[in-house]
């Protein structure tokens, strides 16, 4: 696509996109949706050139893999036009809001995939853009694809899933609805029945929702799981899955080097602090990527970033590069397991600097000799993290923050422990409990 689409061709929605941009307090917002978390090196370097020439330089790593540009100023239909000609747009302008659609960052290079979900992935997102009835679906619903692999965000509740599973030396898709791949499956079907599996819920879905049910969880409050499974069943084989479940593993496998399915061969996994890049960071990277790499850089839903197939001999070198463009890449570092929304100094909607503030906790935090998973967010949307974390500062002041821990038996950021908390009583109070015999 070379020239911008008219923007009238998209619908309303609050939500950022490539071609509309989004107001903030720090300037407009563009989100570019990156086909399985990937781009090229050139196409990195692109996005740094606009966020350096149209925007204030803010790049920012978001929790579904894709990127924002903040700051972005009056020269919005330059922006667009150079991400456009970069090749970052979607085919249809009603089809970018769609192309949501989620792998895991090692998608067709992890040593444990049961498959390669980038085929299957890119029929997918063909369908959703050229569909024309696809185009009604809200810019929040969202479809992942799970392979399999060691490193996959399946904390993340999608409105559909797929994932991997092997019976009998056969390679299956378990799948669920407003969920994630760790739920019980409500069925299975076959490899090749993938994309139809995928066509036909969707399809289920625009039939069955009402205008106001944006989300599967909307639909499955009126519509039980069996009706809806019954109609599927009408057009898709599928099979009951009894005995299998998704396991997440608990290493830390998106920071450091760590081998691919291809011998000799690492990914190498860089943070940048608290999910922004600069432009610097960005190009930095990609010239990693193309002198040592593939010449291609995918992003994480952990907010940080992979440079794929490194051979081992160079792996330390290119993380040695790529702390010298200040990313973190070792997993004791405080910033390497902390997220933060954009704060008070971005959004109207945020009550305290929470960027700042996470910074704040990180040199008290690796001061103490703590590397927590730490969320901070600037109100109860939760803008940074899809997922609940272990622990979550939710801000009720400038600086004052109430303290969640995860409890998987309460709603929301979990179970309340203590309320409006300065930055230091944080600290003081996380190093105290993680030193405790009771949280060994």
């Amino acid at each position: 696509m070379n020239q911008r689409p008219l923007s009238t061709a998209l619908r309303p929605s609050a939500c950022p996109g490539l071609l509309r941009i989004v107001p903030a307090l720090d300037g407009g917002i563009c989100r570019i949706k990156l086909n399985g978390g990937s781009l090229t090196s050139a196409q990195a370097v692109a996005v740094a050139d606009a966020a350096e020439q149209y925007a204030s330089g803010a790049i920012e790593a978001t929790n579904r893999a894709n990127l924002q540009i903040r700051g972005i100023g009056s020269e919005q239909s330059a922006l667009i036009d150079s991400l456009l000609i970069a090749g970052l747009g979607p085919r249809t302008a009603a089809g970018d809001d769609v192309r949501n659609l989620m792998l895991s960052p090692s998608a067709g290079i992890d040593r444990q995939m049961l498959l390669d979900t980038r085929p299957l992935a890119e029929r997918i997102l063909d369908t959703l853009q050229t569909r024309q009835c696809f185009h009604d679906l809200s810019a929040k619903f969202a479809v992942q694809l799970d392979g399999g692999e060691r490193l996959s965000m399946l904390e993340h509740p999608h409105d559909v899933w797929l994932s991997a599973l092997e019976r009998d030396g056969v390679t299956r898709l378990a799948f669920g609805l407003a969920g994630c791949p760790t739920d019980r499956p409500i069925g299975s079907v076959a490899l090749d029945e993938g994309h139809c599996l995928v066509v036909a819920l969707l399809e289920l879905f625009l039939e069955l929702a009402r205008p106001e049910q944006t989300r599967m969880r909307h639909l499955l409050a009126e519509h039980s799981i069996e009706s809806v499974l019954s109609r599927l069943a009408e057009r898709v084989a599928i099979q009951a899955v009894s005995d299998w479940q998704r396991t997440p593993d608990s290493t830390v496998l998106h920071i450091g080097a760590h081998s691919q399915a291809q011998a000799d061969f690492d990914y190498v996994g860089a943070v940048p602090p608290l999910g922004r890049l600069d432009p610097a960071m960005l190009r930095g990277a990609a010239q990693l990527a193309g002198q040592f790499g593939d010449g291609h850089l995918r992003f994480t839903p952990w907010q940080s970033l992979l440079l794929p197939n490194i051979r081992h001999e160079h792996s330390a070198r290119v993380i040695q590069r790529l702390e010298q463009l200040d990313l973190v890449c070792e997993s004791g570092q405080s910033l390497s397991r902390m997220i933060a929304c954009t704060g008070s100094n971005g959004c109207g909607k945020g009550l305290a600097d929470t960027k700042g503030d996470a910074l704040q906790l990180a040199a008290l935090l690796q001061r103490q000799g703590h590397a927590l998973n730490v969320h901070l967010s600037g109100c109860s949307r939760s803008c940074a993290a899809a997922h609940t974390a272990p622990v979550t500062l939710l801000a009720v002041a400038p600086g004052r923050y109430d303290l969640y821990f995860r409890d998987a038996a309460q709603p929301g950021f979990g179970a309340l422990h203590a309320r409006n908390l300065t930055i230091e009583a944080v600290a003081t109070l996380l190093d105290a409990r993680s030193r405790s015999p009771l949280d060994a």
